[in-house]
Parts: structure tokens; C-alpha cells; sequence
């Protein structure tokens, strides 16, 4: 499914929400994050480096957009109880959550089955599926409150078709995508949230540059130009659609 081709965003059309976004440092999560900032969100940006949040954060606000605050997280290392202490602290400030972008991902290694590493496959999972279940859960209450709640994970099309040597990155992406249709299915009828996966397509992106070491980035869209899509998922123009498998360009079949 795409968004519609003519949709364009209002300048405010955020307004009054809070979005929490991760792997928010750098790449597509800090493209986006400005870009809810700079259409009236408020931006709760979580990733492992303070130093990249810093960054987001001072272009936010040079720009003279909705203030973002930080919080940082190492989502391989974060333990249940870490979430938890995540969902109160929004609570606390903002009283609500209105969406959520699953963003971070690893890589680790393109390898075949044969020869994955145990340790690094669990590390994979840990950051691909298992935090966003456990962030997910953990902010579920809040996402109720919002009139209009909408939980974003980002897709990838070897997570809908496997491919060779991608392992437990292509593991963990189709394992979101179902986990994403049963919590659109269990969350449909009796709650707002609704949720949904995007897959962007080919972008520049530090993910991407370890996959395809020998690509031309110029061949590439940037994070820039999927900003667009992600504005119009999380915002108001989509209310009613969930359960969907979102592209960005075209019929991709590669992904950052």
C-alpha cells in the first residue's frame, strides 16, 4: 500500500502530539524526527548516543520548531523494567503518547545460516523485535489515552520476502510485520491506536553502507525524501487505516 500521491502535509498538522521515535540520532529516525518537529509535534528522541541526540535536538530547535526532548537508551542492553521507567517519565511530562516509530534496527552480519553466530542473533532480535514489543507494551496505556494513536514500525522488504545470507535481520523484520497485524488486529476494535509498517525503499543510510559497501549513494533516495510518508502515518490523515504494509518507492525490493 502507498500513501495517496498527492498528499502533502499542513504545516501544523502534528500539532498537540507527542511522538516518540528511536534510533532518532541519525539517518531516517533524525530526518523524521525534525520533520514532526518542524509540523508541530513534540519529539521524544531516544537512541544509544547522547552525542547524535544532542545534534537532532540543536537542529530542532535552530530551526525555531516544536521543542524535543532527549532520552537516552541502548535498546540491546535495556531491560523491562528500563521501558517501564521510559513510559512513566512520558507520562510524567507529556501525559499522553500519540505515536511511536520503530526505527532502530541492526544489521550485524550477512551471512549464511549455516555459519550465524548464536550471540549475534540474539543480539539482533533483541533491538529489531524484542524492544519494540517491550516499548510497545510498556507505553500501551499511554497510547490509549491519545485520541488518535498511531504505532509505526519500519519495514523492510527482506522482512516480507526472506533472501539469502540476511538471517536474523530478515528474521526479526518479518517477525514485526506479524507482530504489527496482531496488535492492529487485537487494538482495532476497542481502542484508537492504530498500526502499521512502512518500508521505505533503498535509502542512504549507515545500515545500508554495511549491506552494500560498493554502492553509489547518489543512486539512493536520502532520508529526506521518505520524510513524507512516515508525517502522513503518523498523523491524523491516515485515522482508520491499520494493519497495513506500507511502501515508500515503489514495488522495493531492498531496503537501508
Amino acid at each position: 500500500m502507498h500513501i495517496p500521491d498527492d498528499w502533502q502535509p499542513e504545516k501544523q498538522c502534528l500539532k498537540g502530539r507527542a511522538i516518540l521515535i528511536t534510533g532518532a540520532g541519525s539517518g531516517i529516525g533524525a530526518a523524521v524526527a525534525k520533520g514532526c518537529a518542524h509540523h508541530g509535534a513534540e519529539v521524544i528522541l531516544l537512541d544509544k548516543s547522547v552525542r547524535s541526540l544532542e545534534q537532532v535536538y540543536d537542529a530542532i530547535e535552530a530551526a525555531g520548531d516544536t521543542q524535543a526532548a532527549i532520552y537516552p537508551m541502548d535498546l540491546e542492553g535495556a531491560t523491562e523494567k528500563d521501558f517501564y521507567d521510559l513510559a512513566g517519565t512520558i507520562e510524567k511530562e507529556f501525559g499522553q503518547l500519540d505515536g511511536v516509530l520503530h526505527n532502530a534496527a541492526m544489521l550485524g552480519a550477512l551471512v549464511p545460516v549455516a555459519h550465524f553466530e548464536a550471540e549475534l542473533w540474539f543480539r539482533i532480535l533483541q533491538v529489531n523485535l524484542n524492544a519494540p514489543f517491550l516499548l510497545t507494551r510498556a507505553c500501551l496505556n499511554l497510547l490509549m489515552q491519545s485520541p488518535d494513536a498511531s504505532v509505526l514500525f519500519s519495514s523492510d522488504a527482506v522482512g516480507r520476502h526472506g533472501k539469502a545470507y540476511w538471517g536474523a535481520y530478515a528474521a526479526s523484520k518479518a517477525a514485526s510485520e506479524n507482530l504489527m497485524q496482531t496488535l492492529a488486529d487485537e487494538l482495532e476494535s476497542n481502542t484508537r491506536v492504530r498500526v502499521n509498517s512502512l518500508d521505505t525503499g533503498p535509502v542512504i543510510s549507515a545500515l545500508r553502507n554495511i549491506a552494500y559497501p560498493g554502492e553509489n549513494p547518489q543512486t539512493l533516495a536520502g532520508p529526506e525524501d521518505v520524510v513524507r510518508p512516515h508525517l502522513y502515518i503518523l498523523g491524523p490523515d491516515s485515522k482508520g487505516l491499520t494493519g497495513r504494509q506500507f511502501t515508500a518507492q515503489g514495488n522495493s525490493s531492498e531496503k537501508n
